[in-house]
């Protein structure tokens, strides 16, 4: 890999890493683009050539993945959530969840509280790419 890509690479990693931490913030492609140094339309590209979806994708995928979460392990509204991990639409945040998820948010809640099990399991097992069960089952 040559210095020119590897240092692309982790301009990149910053705009995603500040996507991870600040995914409840409104976040803009011009204010990730310039963390990155990078052009608008530069950044956009290479985002997408490096990691497979466009950032405002991987940031949706990011405030469900942690909706998912907060839907299951905690009693708050639907409401509360879609705002609390940085949607600003309520029909918004259903129409987006359910695309990645495959469910409702209130489907996904009916499974019930995450079962015990090694966190490194429970996040593998219930990735959004993963289509959620109709009915709960067993992981065995």
């Amino acid at each position: 890999m040559s210095r020119a890509v590897e240092e692309s690479n982790r301009r990149l990693l910053r705009a995603r890493d500040l996507m991870d931490r600040a995914y409840a913030e409104p976040l803009d492609v011009p204010a990730l683009a310039a963390v990155a140094h990078l052009s608008r339309a530069h950044f956009l590209r290479s985002f997408r050539a490096t990691f497979g979806e466009t950032p405002h994708r991987y940031l949706q995928r990011r405030r469900v993945e942690r909706a998912m979460f907060l839907l299951r392990a905690t009693d708050s509204t639907i409401t509360d959530i879609c705002m609390a991990v940085g949607f600003s639409s309520l029909g918004t945040f259903s129409r987006t969840f359910h695309a990645v998820v495959g469910a409702t948010p209130r489907a996904y809640r009916a499974l019930g509280p995450l079962p015990p099990a090694p966190s490194c399991f429970g996040m593998s097992w219930r990735r959004p790419s993963t289509p959620v069960p109709h009915l709960p089952s067993s992981p065995c």
